[in-house]
């Protein structure tokens, strides 16, 4: 065991160059993709590995070292306690976003509210506040066909009931179908200039469309979002929650304000950062 981890580590040290995040992948390749036991890998405990998770191993190593994310490989990632799967198309959930379904899970709890994630790509916001708000009705919305059939099938594997819908939340002559108490949303909100300083992992295979806004126009979709929420979309005294870029805070919270919102509140991440906003529409 001790020599399958030198080896793998040895040959994804260029590509991962930070140690707890090399530790984890290999412990990921070996635990979770060729399917040795946690106790086999932690005790260091001498194995031969099969004709067939040699070559699994080769192969995953290749596709790593092209900076193809594990999450990709593996076909899943977790989020709030469950396992998502995720596909090229789809955005990977990150821990940051599990805050803010946190937020609204503390907010909100035993709450009959209805609940519309707007932009929702693997569904995981939607379904973990189905999941830890059972007397929410929750649905969710995304412009990507794609998007919209992996959230069906996590839906489905995780034992949610969310009612899923196409929608592009630009598109401001389409009117939402129902009325709700609240609107999530983690929309795209990294700016194009941004991408050279991002990891080739994430420029590469992550899907564009739920990453990048013009550097002109960098809160679009938060615009969109207030819009929405002034329409009949929100009720009146109803809430955003929104995960936003963390050099726009001030900026997002401004805009909020702007188009009528009161008690706009910022909040950082479990890393110090401004990563989430919300407020309230007047009554």
């Amino acid at each position: 065991m001790r020599k399958l981890i030198e080896k793998i580590a040895l040959a994804l040290g260029k590509t991962y160059d930070k140690r707890e995040e090399l530790n984890a992948i290999v412990r990921a390749i070996c635990c979770d993709i060729l399917g040795i036991a946690t106790t086999t890998y932690y005790i260091k405990e001498d194995i031969a590995l099969s004709a067939e998770q040699e070559a699994l191993l080769d192969d995953v190593i290749s596709r790593l070292r092209q900076g193809e994310p594990l999450q990709y490989i593996e076909g899943k990632a977790p989020f709030c306690g469950m396992d998502f799967m995720v596909r090229q198309g789809v955005l990977i959930p990150r821990p940051e976003t599990a805050e803010l379904v946190e937020w609204i899970t503390l907010d909100h709890a035993a709450q009959q509210v209805k609940i519309l994630d707007l932009g929702t790509g693997s569904g995981c916001i939607a379904i973990s506040l189905s999941k830890q708000l059972p007397l929410a009705k929750v649905e969710a919305c995304d412009i990507s066909p794609e998007a919209l059939a992996v959230a069906k099938e996590n839906n489905e594997r995780n034992g949610a009931t969310i009612s899923f819908f196409a929608y592009d939340m630009l598109d401001r002559t389409t009117p939402l179908p129902h009325s709700y108490n609240i609107l999530v949303s983690n929309p795209p909100y990294i700016k194009q200039s941004e991408a050279s300083e991002m990891e080739c992992h994430v420029t590469e295979w992550e899907p564009h469309t739920a990453l990048f806004v013009p550097d002109d126009d960098p809160l679009r979709f938060y615009r969109a979002i207030a819009e929405i929420g002034q329409t009949d979309a929100l009720v009146p005294g109803g809430y955003i929650y929104v995960e936003i870029n963390q050099a726009l805070g001030a900026d997002t919270v401004g805009l909020f304000e702007s188009h009528g919102y009161k008690e706009v509140v910022l909040r950082k991440d479990i890393y110090g950062n401004d990563r989430m906003v919300r407020c309230r529409k007047r009554d």
